[in-house]
C-alpha cells in the first residue's frame, strides 16, 4: 500500500470511509513529506502542523459519528493569496509581512464546510505577478522534476506541493495561466474555472476582471471534487454568477464518443518546442481513438492577446495595489516625515521589481492622454477575442491546445528578459480575457524528463465538457501517475 500522502483525494476518502486509515495519519504523512523534501523545493511559506492535526482529529471524530461530508479530513494546501482566518496572507510580498487574515475567503469557507483540512500556505510570485515563482519575496520554489528548473507560476508552490506529494490537493489562482502553466510544468492537473463560477471574495486581487480561484490536483476526478465544493453564487462577490452548479463528477466518462474537439490553427504553428509539439499531437491522437471528432477552428486575435492582457491586467493591478500604503496594515517604512513620504518609502521598499513594473505600466495606460489609446482599445480587442472563442465553440464542444510553448526552463533563464517570459503565456491568457474555462492535464514528458501539459478549453460555464475530456484522456494514459525522482515511478491507486 502506498504512503498516504501519495493518494488522490477520492482514494484517500474511500480508505478513510472504509476505516483503513485516518485523517490524522494522512496529515502526519503530509507533514513528514514536507519535512523531507521542502527544504529543497520550498513549496510552502508556512506550515500549520498543530492546527492541521487538530482539524484532522476533529474530522476523524466526526466520521465516527456518521459525518460523510465530501472532503472530510482531506489535507489541502492554500496559495498565499487567499484569506484563511487566523493565518498569514502575505501574497509572497514584504509589504504584507505580518498580516494575519481575520476572515475566510468564500472558497475557503466552502471547503471548510465540506470538511477539508488546511495544512499550510504555498509560495507564489509576489501578488500573483509572474510565471516562475522566482518573484517571491521569500525565496524561489524549485521544480520537483529538476530542481534547477522553475515550477511555473504564479501558483508554483501549490503545483509543487501536489506534484511532490506534500499535499493531497491545493488551491491556486489563475489570472493569465497561473494555475494551468505550473500544473503543466510540474505534471499535475490544474483547473481554471469560468469567470464567476467560483467566488473571488477573500482573494487578494491582482486583476479583478481576470482572476479566478481553482483546484490543483493529482487527477481530474479530484479537480471535479474540489470544484463541486467551491462553486456557486456568492452575494459577497458582485462578479459571481447565479448559475446552477451541476454534478461535475457525473460528467466524467471514459470515452469521447459524440464529442467534437477544436484544434486552433493559430496554436499549432512553428515555435513550439519539438517535444511539446510531439506530445500534443500524440494526445490529439489518443482523443481520436477514444471516439472524438476533431475539426480545425480559428482564433484570429491570438497574436493580440499578450498585449491586450498586459495592458488590462496592469491597469487593474495599479488600482488594486494602491491600498497597500503602510497606513492600515502590513509593512510600514521607517523614517517618514509626512504621509506622502510614508507612501513612497513603504511602496518602494515593500514591493518587488516585477510588481513595480506592472504598477508603473498600469498607471501609464490609465493616465490622461493614454487611456483611449491603450486601455480602451485593449478592452475592445478583448471583446473580439471573446467573440473568436464564441465562433469556435459553435463548431466544437472543447478546444485542445498547448499550455505553454516550452517545458519548464532553468531558474534565472528568463528573469532578465521579462518580455520573453510574458510571451510564454500566449496560449493561456486568451482564456482569461474571454472569461471561459481551461484545464491542464499531464500528456507526457520531454527527452529531459520534464512534464508537458495538454490544455483543454471550454466555453463559459463549460466545466463539465473539459472535465469529461480530461478524465477520458487521463483514463487512457498513465502520465498523471508518474512521480518526480524516477522515470518509471508511478502513483498506484
Amino acid at each position: 500500500m502506498n504512503a498516504l500522502n501519495t493518494l488522490t483525494a477520492h482514494d484517500l476518502l474511500a480508505r478513510m470511509q472504509q476505516g483503513e486509515c485516518t485523517s490524522e495519519s494522512a496529515v502526519r504523512a503530509i507533514l513528514d513529506a514536507i519535512g523531507r523534501v521542502d527544504p529543497v523545493l520550498h513549496s510552502y511559506l508556512t506550515v500549520n502542523a498543530e492546527a492541521s492535526l487538530t482539524q484532522a482529529r476533529e474530522a476523524d471524530a466526526a466520521r465516527r459519528g456518521g459525518d460523510d461530508r465530501p472532503l472530510l479530513g482531506v489535507p489541502i494546501a492554500v496559495k498565499d493569496v487567499l484569506n484563511v482566518r487566523g493565518q498569514p496572507c502575505t501574497c509572497a510580498s514584504k509589504i504584507l509581512k505580518g498580516y494575519v487574515a481575520p476572515y475566510d475567503a468564500t472558497a475557503i469557507a466552502r471547503l471548510r464546510a465540506a470538511g477539508a483540512v488546511f495544512v499550510g500556505r504555498t509560495n507564489m510570485d509576489e501578488f500573483a505577478m509572474g510565471s516562475t515563482t522566482e518573484n517571491s519575496a521569500y525565496g524561489v520554489t524549485r521544480n520537483p522534476w529538476a530542481t534547477d528548473h522553475v515550477p511555473g507560476g504564479s501558483s508554483g508552490g501549490s503545483a509543487v506541493a501536489v506534484a511532490a506529494d506534500e499535499a493531497i490537493a491545493a488551491l491556486g489562482t489563475d489570472t493569465g495561466g497561473s494555475i494551468r502553466q505550473p500544473a503543466a510544468f510540474c505534471g499535475c492537473v490544474g483547473l481554471k474555472p469560468s469567470y464567476g463560477r467560483v467566488s473571488r471574495y477573500g482573494l487578494t486581487a491582482y486583476a479583478s476582471s481576470l482572476d479566478q480561484i481553482g483546484p490543483m490536483t493529482k487527477d481530474v476526478r479530484d479537480a471535479a471534487l474540489l470544484l463541486q465544493a467551491m462553486a456557486g453564487y456568492d452575494p459577497l462577490d458582485s462578479s459571481s454568477l447565479p448559475a446552477p452548479v451541476p454534478d461535475f463528477a457525473a460528467a466524467l466518462k471514459t470515452d469521447l464518443k459524440g464529442v467534437t474537439l477544436g484544434l486552433p490553427r493559430e496554436y499549432f504553428v512553428g515555435g513550439l518546442d519539438p517535444d511539446v509539439e510531439r506530445r500534443l499531437q500524440e494526445a490529439v491522437a489518443v482523443c481520436r481513438q477514444l471516439g472524438a471528432t476533431t475539426v480545425e477552428v480559428s482564433l484570429p486575435r491570438t497574436r493580440q492577446a499578450i498585449a491586450t492582457y498586459y495592458i488590462i491586467a496592469a491597469a487593474e493591478a495599479s488600482a488594486n495595489l494602491a491600498r497597500f500604503d503602510g497606513v492600515r496594515y502590513g509593512f510600514r517604512a521607517a523614517g517618514s516625515e509626512d504621509p506622502l513620504s510614508l507612501y513612497k518609502r513603504t511602496r518602494a521598499q515593500g514591493f518587488g521589481d516585477e510588481v513595480k513594473r506592472r504598477i508603473i505600466l498600469g498607471t501609464y495606460v490609465l493616465s490622461s492622454g493614454y487611456y483611449d489609446a491603450f486601455y480602451l482599445r485593449a478592452q475592445k480587442v478583448r471583446a473580439l477575442i471573446r467573440n473568436d472563442f464564441g465562433a469556435a465553440f459553435e463548431k466544437c464542444d472543447a478546444i485542445l491546445a498547448p499550455v505553454s510553448p516550452t517545458p519548464a526552463y532553468r531558474i534565472g533563464e528568463k528573469s532578465a528578459d521579462p518580455l520573453q517570459m510574458y510571451l510564454g503565456d500566449i496560449f493561456t491568457v486568451p482564456v482569461n480575457l474571454a472569461g471561459i474555462c481551461g484545464l491542464s492535464v499531464p500528456c507526457g514528458f520531454t527527452a529531459a524528463n520534464l512534464p508537458v501539459g495538454l490544455q483543454i478549453v471550454g466555453p463559459a460555464l463549460g466545466e463539465e465538457a473539459i472535465l469529461r475530456v480530461g478524465h477520458a484522456y487521463e483514463n487512457a494514459t498513465e502520465w498523471h501517475r508518474r512521480r518526480p525522482g524516477s522515470e518509471s515511478s508511478a502513483r498506484q491507486e
